[in-house]
């Protein structure tokens, strides 16, 4: 079901004064993508039906990764190519989360702040396997956000419940495969790696802040092993491609405000509504743009693309795992949303000019369509 209000709604509402809102040039064409995905300043296509003669108009998708129209397809992509790299091993979902106090330099070199959270999440849990001999393992993806926009940055991260030893054999940390490691040594030591690599790569920024990031106690959250190895990639694939509000979230838009739904943490998920105006909703909206090309879903240790490429298959046959064999991808058929019977099939294709002269003047029905 269609949501019947958008981010991008607010962005037409805000128009050109989005510009004095004082975001960089990276974020206004970031933005620009948004408010402009599946609409004709795109391009698009007709297409008709071969059952019913319909001629319907579709426009293209930006295909941003902050786009909250445009995840779906990545996700279901992403979790697909993961289903081949499964092992039959406890796999846990651990959180590493940074303390407000590095809010400021986070917004002012978010790049500096993402990349050693990255980092120091990964030092922390190599440092805990290799006390037990063990090369481990992490997939990893960065969220910035809290529920009510605020910035809050952290890492949902599987880690499977053990590792590779020096010949090539698997190990768990314990053999119940219930246990990961402690949680507040894993905190204690990922407050001590990040705080040392921003000091290594930035002693100015660290000095500013060293008193704050030592203050206070840091999070790291495990949360038990999950029901299989197959629901592991699911249970990511949730948080592969979320954004920082989706459309479906918002209830309210009107010439000045925007109101949305959310969940209050510190009252144990209690929902909650929130209103801001537009000003302020793209603000913090905009504080969860990431960097140009920065990367936000990680792999490492024997979970890495080079290690995958070199010692997966050997792993899984010592596990006895079943190779998953690839099935190539059919052709997209795309049903006629008219008669529910037809086939469409495009007759023309029109950039930002809009559609061609013969179709102008006549009656269609626009639908909103990724390409």
């Amino acid at each position: 079901m269609q949501p019947s209000h958008e981010v991008a709604h607010v962005l037409e509402q805000l128009g050109n004064s989005i510009e004095d809102l004082g975001l960089n040039t990276w974020q206004l064409r970031t933005l620009s993508a948004v408010r402009r995905c599946r609409t004709a300043s795109l391009g698009g296509h007709i297409d008709g039906c071969d059952n019913c003669a319909k001629i319907s108009i579709s426009y293209n998708s930006c295909r941003n990764r902050h786009c909250p129209k445009c995840q779906g397809k990545n996700r279901e992509d992403w979790i697909a190519a993961r289903q081949g790299e499964l092992l039959p091993v406890p796999y846990f979902h651990v959180v590493f989360t940074l303390p407000e106090s590095i809010n400021a330099l986070a917004i002012k070199e978010p790049r500096l702040v993402y990349d050693l959270l990255f980092e120091s999440a990964w030092a922390t849990l190599k440092c805990f396997g290799k006390a037990k001999e063990l090369q481990s393992g992490m997939i990893a993806v960065l969220h910035t956000w809290g529920q009510n926009l605020s910035l809050h940055p952290h890492l949902h991260c599987i880690v499977p419940g053990g590792g590779v030893d020096k010949d090539g054999n698997w190990k768990n940390i314990r053999a119940d495969g219930k246990f990961l490691f402690p949680v507040k040594a894993l905190s204690k030591v990922f407050r001590a790696k990040y705080c040392e690599n921003l000091k290594a790569k930035s002693p100015d920024n660290y000095t500013r802040v060293k008193k704050e990031l030592w203050s206070k106690n840091w999070i790291v959250f495990a949360k038990k092993p999950f029901g299989n190895a197959h629901s592991v990639v699911e249970y990511l694939g949730r948080y592969t491609h979320k954004i920082a509000i989706s459309n479906h979230r918002i209830q309210a838009i009107d010439d000045k405000n925007v109101s949305f739904a959310y969940k209050d943490y510190r009252q144990n998920g209690i929902k909650k509504q929130m209103t801001l105006t537009h000003e302020e909703f793209i603000k913090r909206f905009a504080l969860h743009i990431l960097p140009k090309r920065f990367v936000k879903i990680r792999h490492y240790g024997f979970l890495s693309s080079t290690w995958k490429r070199q010692k997966l298959k050997f792993l899984q046959a010592k596990l006895q795992v079943n190779p998953v064999v690839t099935v190539a991808k059919a052709a997209l058929i795309r049903k006629c949303a008219c008669c529910k019977i037809g086939i469409l099939h495009t007759l023309a294709i029109f950039d930002k000019r809009g559609p061609p002269a013969w179709y102008l003047g006549k009656s269609h029905k626009t639908i909103p369509h990724q390409n």
